[in-house]
């Protein structure tokens, strides 16, 4: 998988430095930038992404133009990755703003024109697990290319981050702005939250009158061979032996499902009364309900050699286990609770930022561009 993936990040550069600036150039050279014109540019997703929603309805109200331009790349044939990849290249050329929220590396392809702006929403807050150049299993020392090249702000959940991605992502000081997560305002809209515990129950009869425990780690190694050390060696089975009391969720990485995980984990945390993870930046998505959460870690001594950490897991307010048999028995018997002085110092240093209008704020950064 290692010569897989190295190949693949060679094909990727090629792209990246030959094919597609000599498109950009082309374009460019035929139309003048709309400075109302926005494009939402993904390679991971068939549709607006949770971040992206809430800006481009705000963009809307404005008058803005938006065109949506996300794709899962991974799952199209080389062919029709290329000819979204043109197409993309060719609107971005005359788009006044462009939003992105993961790596997507035709932003960075080319000499950009200095009036098209490039937004980096990303798809996760807080401070945990390291990223980007910090780490090569985000971006490997034989790539050849500035992935985050041409970026011209990037939204951040509080003041604490800026510095940390800034470094990570080998940006100007001052790109990484604590705007506060667009999701975060879905995540607190009581409209919303009530609709995703209806749609659940609906869906889920069998978890009424039941407490609900989500368990969705992350994945350690790169994006090409993902792995969860408790699923592979089925140090998650204890989930499954809770009793009647509870009913459990398992939703892997978004890397590691197949098709039959449908599901969409944001509308979980609304419902969810306990949740379970390691190094996934869920815990600070979820933390918006001041919920309790356990961090299940059984592999920390070696992600900690291997990755690293930006905040040590073990500083956060909660219970950190190793053991599959400790973490049946907190979860059996409660032992999870979090103190709420230290949860809501928690929330203030990683998402102080997030106040359910972080949306309007992007914008209007974006705009100030």
């Amino acid at each position: 998988m290692k010569k897989f993936f190295k190949a693949k990040q060679l094909i990727k550069s090629m792209v990246q430095n030959d094919y597609l600036p000599g498109i950009y150039k082309k374009a460019a050279a035929k139309g003048e930038v709309d400075p109302k014109k926005v494009i939402f540019a993904d390679a991971h997703s068939n549709g607006l992404t949770e971040n992206m929603i809430p800006v481009a309805r705000a963009l809307k109200k404005r008058g803005y133009s938006v065109k949506v331009m996300c794709r899962d790349i991974g799952k199209m044939n080389m062919i029709d990755a290329m000819s979204f990849m043109r197409q993309f290249m060719m609107e971005y050329a005359t788009s006044g703003m462009i939003f992105i929220s993961s790596y997507f590396l035709p932003v960075s392809s080319c000499e950009k024109r200095p009036e098209t702006k490039v937004i980096q929403l990303w798809h996760s807050g807080g401070l945990l697990k390291k990223m980007g150049y910090d780490t090569a299993d985000d971006i490997p020392e034989y790539y050849k290319g500035d992935v985050t090249k041409n970026y011209d702000l990037v939204t951040v959940s509080a003041p604490v981050c800026e510095p940390v991605w800034e470094q990570a992502l080998r940006l100007s000081p001052g790109t990484a702005v604590s705007t506060g997560i667009a999701r975060t305002d879905t995540l607190m809209d009581r409209r919303w939250q009530e609709r995703c515990r209806e749609k659940f129950f609906k869906e889920h009869n069998e978890a009424l009158g039941r407490k609900v425990a989500l368990y969705a780690p992350s994945f350690s190694g790169n994006a090409a061979d993902p792995q969860c050390s408790a699923m592979s060696t089925g140090q998650d089975k204890v989930l499954y032996e809770l009793g009647d009391d509870w009913y459990t969720i398992v939703m892997p990485h978004p890397l590691m499902r197949t098709g039959k995980d449908s599901v969409n984990t944001m509308e979980l945390l609304p419902v969810v009364d306990l949740l379970i993870t390691d190094y996934s930046s869920i815990v600070f998505d979820y933390a918006v309900y001041r919920k309790p959460f356990v961090l299940y870690c059984p592999d920390i001594e070696l992600f900690r050699t291997e990755r690293g950490f930006y905040k040590d897991p073990e500083s956060f307010p909660c219970r950190l286990i190793t053991e599959p048999e400790e973490l049946k028995e907190c979860i059996l018997s409660s032992d999870y609770d979090i103190d709420p002085k230290e949860y809501d110092a928690f929330w203030k240093e990683y998402m102080g930022s997030c106040d359910g209008h972080s949306a309007e704020r992007i914008v209007d950064a974006a705009v100030r561009l």
